[in-house]
């Protein structure tokens, strides 16, 4: 199976729409998750110029500070963790936990009036 019919294959296990995230994307990633802590969480909201609305977290909590976030073209993401993949088809307004043996996927509507300050 190879990397978008994985991601709609999440998509229809939530019933949910499938929404793309092309490679030339980018996501906003936290270094741990390329450390490998676990669990890994994701959230997506509106698409926005180069973005694909993807932010990618690993560990219990999301920092404010505004480092927290580095901007990764989505094509890089195998290198950092490619568990986390065949999520990247959730539209936005859902999360996503994932740990070893565990899986969580839900709508978060407030995702979806997200603003830039």
């Amino acid at each position: 199976m190879n990397l978008i019919e994985a991601q709609i294959e999440i998509c229809k296990k939530y019933n949910t729409k499938y929404v793309a995230s092309p490679e030339y994307l980018k996501i906003g990633i936290s270094a741990n998750v390329k450390e490998g802590v676990l669990p890994i969480n994701g959230l997506r909201i509106p698409l926005e110029g180069d973005t694909s609305g993807w932010y990618i977290w690993a560990g219990d909590y999301m920092s404010d500070d505004p480092d927290f976030f580095l901007p990764l073209h989505i094509k890089h993401l195998p290198n950092w963790s490619a568990i986390v993949i065949p999520y990247l088809g959730l539209p936005p307004g859902y999360r996503f936990l994932i740990a070893p043996d565990y899986e969580d996927v839900w709508e978060d509507i407030s995702l979806l009036y997200h603003r830039n300050s």
